[in-house]
């Protein structure tokens, strides 16, 4: 969708307050502005998010030198507006909650307990506004032995159990490479939002929201947190390696690598004609996923030196013929400049006053909705530079 004010998003008219900064909080309140809510970002005088000055890179001028945005706060704070506010001083901490009284949603990501002093907290913010939905998120959630500690996506990778799970079988446990929990927290929130706003709009009563990173790392754990709970036994690091599905992984190729991803019976008995050996799909060990899963290294060990000996182009036609999933494994820059990515409007560009360029490229919303679709009305703010003008819509309306 091209940059523009119409249609308005399904959200259009509904006020959130921002408290967030880093990654969770923000991705979840730029969820919300795609969908056309109206985002007002709090941020400290001065400093802003702290992501703000998580680079290189940053944002260039005309002149080719940084400025203070990052690639890295880019990527969570459009669809925003940015008020510059200093809640530890009581002046700004009074315009808060007079901003709070407006809002239908208030987003925050302190640590557990940490804007009562402000009198920010949800009882305080319930006070004068009792419809206000209320999302709090922090590391372990607002109850629990570890309530009190703070959290990053790192840890809670580590804690949740996903880096257990994650880097080839002899390797060191692995983080998954960009901060996954933390995005999954924003849309976990986001839902959660969304679910309470509609409770509210039936019956008036806003609520708050208690939402822990670890709580959902627990959660994403699916099928391998499953497999667990199912059988007792603690699953292994396989790489690439499916623990439930044979083969389905990463293969070395004559020029690179590959993904097949083999998901049934049927799909091995054509995978099996297609590299030329028929006779895997006839032999008792292979014949059926589960035995495949048993037999799982043996068969792997014949597949491999086949696989290797065939280039790219040829396995990926062969497959497609088929009809067994087989895909390449992109480098960022083939990812940006394909044609589907291009067709689905995932890559956009925004004018943002501080690029020398005029613009700043971003990552699209994946959401494609038929009637009232994602809009781009904001880039990502630079500190403070709405104030005026939130004060202005927010508090001195007729």
């Amino acid at each position: 969708m091209k940059h523009s004010d119409t249609p308005k998003g399904p959200l259009h008219g509904v006020r959130v307050l921002d408290l967030t900064r880093i990654l969770a909080g923000p991705s979840s309140t730029q969820l919300l502005g795609d969908y056309g809510a109206d985002i007002v970002k709090v941020e400290r005088p001065g400093k802003g998010d702290d992501t703000r000055a998580w680079g290189p890179p940053y944002v260039r001028d005309a002149d080719g030198n940084d400025t203070t945005e990052s690639a890295y706060y880019m990527a969570a704070n459009r669809n925003k507006r940015s008020i510059a506010l200093d809640m530890s001083n009581p002046e700004g901490a009074d315009t808060i909650r007079q901003l709070a009284a407006k809002c239908d949603i208030v987003v925050e990501n302190f640590k557990t307990g940490g804007l009562k002093k402000y009198g920010l907290d949800f009882d305080s913010l319930k006070a004068i506004n009792p419809s206000v939905i209320y999302c709090s998120i922090t590391g372990f959630g607002q109850t629990g032995p570890n309530a009190g500690l703070a959290g990053y996506d790192l840890m809670a990778q580590g804690y949740g159990g996903i880096m257990s799970l994650t880097g080839e079988p002899d390797g060191v446990p692995m983080k998954v490479g960009v901060g996954i929990t933390d995005v999954m927290c924003g849309m976990y929130a986001a839902t959660a939002i969304l679910a309470a706003l509609r409770h509210r709009d039936q019956t008036g009563q806003g609520q708050q929201i208690d939402i822990g990173l670890v709580d959902t790392q627990v959660a994403w754990l699916i099928n391998e947190g499953m497999n667990y709970l199912a059988s007792g036994e603690v699953p292994k690091r396989r790489g690439n390696q499916h623990p439930n599905i044979v083969p389905y992984q990463v293969f070395e190729v004559s020029d690179g690598h590959l993904i097949l991803a083999v998901g049934n019976d049927n799909q091995f008995a054509k995978f099996a004609a297609a590299i030329g050996h028929p006779e895997l799909a006839e032999d008792p060990r292979y014949i059926v996923n589960i035995d495949r899963i048993t037999n799982r290294e043996t068969l792997i060990e014949t597949l491999i030196p086949i696989i290797q000996k065939i280039d790219k182009a040829t396995l990926l036609s062969t497959m497609n013929a088929a009809g067994v999933t087989c895909g390449p494994i992109n480098t960022l820059d083939e990812v940006f400049a394909s044609d589907q990515v291009a067709a689905r409007d995932m890559k956009i560009s925004m004018p943002h006053p501080l690029s020398g360029s005029g613009t700043v490229d971003l990552i699209g919303n994946p959401v494609k909705f038929s009637e009232t679709p994602v809009t781009y009305r904001n880039a990502p703010p630079v500190c403070g530079a709405d104030t005026d003008e939130i004060l202005n819509d927010w508090l001195k309306e007729v």
